[in-house]
């Protein structure tokens, strides 16, 4: 059974998204099929970036007080 999207973590999307784009890549995969998978892989992008997003907002608040303030600590620029 397939892990509906909005249960999967990060890493699961991503690894299931490289996954889906090898697929497309190659092309041998019919054309229901393939629009199955962009679907997919559409959703699992979103996953991602909204993922993504909840991270840097978190960060956000532990490196900058209630008054958007520095903390003390910065993020790395990377």
């Amino acid at each position: 059974m397939t892990t509906p999207v909005e249960e999967m973590s990060f890493e699961d999307a991503m690894k299931e998204l490289e996954a889906v784009v090898g697929q497309l890549e190659r092309g041998d995969v019919a054309l229901d099929q393939s629009i199955a998978l962009y679907e997919r892989g559409a959703a699992l992008k979103a996953r991602c970036e909204a993922k993504l997003k909840e991270a840097e907002e978190k960060v956000a608040r532990i490196t900058f007080g209630e008054n958007g303030e520095p903390k003390g600590t910065a993020p790395l620029d990377g």
